[in-house]
């Protein structure tokens, strides 16, 4: 078994922590402060003319082609520097493989080049409702079809980059009397669509520089054609790509997860008490010894679950358990590295603080952990069964 990275791997890899060491770390406290989101939307073109927003999308359609592999490695690289940056990165990508799984031809030309070269700056995935986030089987937003056009009615939440996005997936229910879940299909609507309203940002606790907000469609008339894949069959669409989304945040919070330990590493080299160096206790050691480890293990997880991916297999059981476990370890991470600076880890002096609040949505955000460890219970017990 060869656990080493290709060397295109390699270089993208490479390429993403120079380009996030260089461009991202210096303003990331900055941004989370409600800094100039011109920055913001200027890294994410550079990082579109370094060919990350479609890591795992056809060349044919401006995409890499690189690999789902690759995509996680650089993914978390973005994340040690700036997660909000990390968490458009992984939208975009899953917005671009969407619409290249199940988009026509004509769908696929005319989009995912706009989000692969930046004239986007992103692409949204429009699923969660009020009342459909852990059971989104149970959405009641609606499209309806009248004549050569879909009319949509509804709401959407905690949607990633709205204000900015140039095109959004959404997911509606079109046959009411179907049974749970199968009367779902799913649409492209363009941003500026008359009747789509870009509602309410959400004030967060961390990744600030990442907008998040509510959708409003009000009577949105969108063309028959904006119907994307089979009509009906959107809800398992949705399942497939969620579970490709993440391995994209698992990457997002082993990323954050690492750039707190390092921070600690460092720090606990420094910080002197009882006339030594803090590394030297033992209680500090086994921290560093412990994260690191979860840590490691998740990146592994990580990376069965990319290359199973990556070679058409089944992942989704996989998938679960990397962002579960990366997304815990990453918390922990967060935690104990606070632990390890003290009370200068609880001030914005230092970038702990700001490592704990971005890591604690990882748990939450595509599938709480909660939600993963019933998927992952699920498909072990099927085999008993």
């Amino acid at each position: 078994m060869n656990l080493d990275l290709t060397e295109e791997q390699k270089l993208i890899q490479d390429t993403a922590r120079e380009f996030a060491t260089a461009e991202l770390a210096p303003v990331a406290g900055e941004l989370d402060r409600g800094g100039d989101q011109k920055i913001f939307f200027a890294n994410l073109k550079k990082l579109a003319e370094l060919g990350f927003m479609g890591l795992n999308v056809s060349e044919e359609y401006g995409g890499t082609e690189a690999g789902v592999i690759a995509f996680s490695v650089a993914l978390t690289e973005v994340a040690r520097a700036c997660a909000s940056t990390a968490v458009t990165l992984s939208v975009n990508n899953m917005v671009c493989e969407i619409i290249q799984a199940v988009g026509s031809e004509a769908q696929r030309q005319l989009y995912i080049p706009k989000i692969c070269s930046g004239e986007y700056l992103a692409g949204a995935f429009a699923l969660t409702e009020s009342g459909a986030g852990s059971d989104p089987a149970g959405m009641t937003t609606t499209a309806v079809q009248d004549g050569d056009h879909w009319v949509l009615n509804g709401s959407k939440i905690f949607i990633t980059s709205a204000p900015y996005a140039g095109v959004f997936v959404v997911w509606a229910v079109t046959d009411k009397s179907a049974p749970k879940g199968k009367g779902i299909s799913c649409f492209l609507v363009e941003q500026h669509t008359p009747g789509l309203v870009i509602g309410k940002k959400e004030e967060k606790l961390g990744q600030h520089a990442s907008a998040t907000n509510e959708l409003l469609f009000q009577n949105c008339c969108i063309p028959k054609d904006a119907l994307m894949g089979k009509l009906n069959d959107g809800f398992r669409v949705a399942v497939g790509e969620l579970a490709g989304g993440r391995i994209g945040i698992g990457s997002l919070a082993l990323g954050v997860g690492l750039a707190a330990m390092d921070a600690a590493s460092a720090y606990s080299v420094e910080r002197k008490q009882f006339g030594r160096k803090i590394a030297e206790f033992q209680a500090i050691q086994w921290k560093l010894a412990d994260c690191y480890t979860d840590l490691d293990a998740a990146r592994l997880l990580l990376m069965n679950a990319a290359f199973k991916k990556e070679q058409g297999r089944s992942f989704g059981k996989e998938a679960s358990m990397a962002k579960l476990f990366a997304s815990e370890a990453a918390n922990r991470a967060c935690y104990e590295a606070m632990q390890i600076f003290g009370g200068y880890g609880y001030t914005c002096e230092f970038p702990i603080e700001r490592y704990a609040r971005d890591a604690r949505i990882c748990s939450i955000y595509e599938g709480t952990s909660e939600i993963q460890r019933l998927i992952i219970a699920r498909d072990i017990l099927r085999g008993f069964s």
